[in-house]
């Protein structure tokens, strides 16, 4: 059976696990900044059109391969094209990656490395150093929808990831409307990007709901939530 999110609350696409360590960040993180949120899997997206119309925004969170590529993709496109706050946190980055690769650029549907390791021209690929449980610091591009929502050119993050954009896609992708804004401090490789046509599509390999680990809710995460009030025209609300 698929469900219908409820109206006017944040969907988080992905197979909750309590045993990752970023759903139950996530929950905690937008539950401090003030807004209501619906899990939906992979498996339950469906038609797009028919479970997400009514999305605040929808949030694409860690923990791939899922259980449906298809769904994850599908709900990224929905809400890419039509203007939804969107935010894809590690895996969610990587899908937002290969959606726009998909839809975009012909690429198939399974042109990641994790998913398919003997996938032809994969978009995502695996790390030249792995980010399992890592710390790392991101240097923001002046003038980037990230710097200005951040209020910083440099930022401490937390990852647990082994995937990322394949060097090959970057300029392909950037020729269909990705601007890379987020990179490595040490190697300089790519660690955030933002879809520019739109008004919040945001996605980052860094997993910024950890801040609230230490008891603090992400600036990142913040601005999401505001981004789903002021582009909905209305309030999310405390759960």
């Amino acid at each position: 059976m698929t469900t219908r999110p409820s109206s006017r609350v944040i969907v988080l696409v992905g197979d909750r696990d309590d045993t990752v360590t970023a759903h139950p960040a996530i929950e905690r993180s937008l539950q401090a900044a003030g807004a209501t949120w619906q899990w939906l899997p992979t498996t339950q997206v469906g038609n797009p059109a028919a479970t997400l119309p009514a999305a605040a925004g929808v949030w694409c969170v860690p923990a791939s391969p899922y259980r449906s590529t298809t769904g994850a993709l599908n709900a990224i496109q929905f809400a890419r094209e039509n203007r939804i706050p969107f935010l894809g946190t590690c895996g969610g980055f990587q899908h937002l990656l290969l959606e726009c690769a998909r839809d975009r650029c012909g690429a198939a549907e399974n042109a990641h490395a994790e998913i398919d390791g003997e996938a032809e021209d994969p978009v995502c690929v695996p790390l030249s150093c792995s980010l399992r449980e890592a710390l790392g610091t991101v240097r923001f591009t002046p003038g980037s929808q990230l710097a200005a929502l951040l209020g910083t050119r440099c930022a401490d993050v937390g990852y647990n990831c082994g995937f990322s954009l394949s060097p090959a896609w970057q300029p392909r992708l950037e020729a269909v409307g990705l601007r890379f804004t987020g990179f490595d401090e040490a190697n300089g490789e790519i660690r955030a990007g933002e879809f520019a046509p739109h008004p919040f599509c945001i996605g980052t390999l860094f997993q910024p709901e950890r801040a609230i680990l230490r008891g603090d809710v992400h600036p990142l995460v913040t601005a999401f939530v505001a981004a789903t009030k002021e582009i909905r025209g209305d309030s999310v609300s405390s759960a």
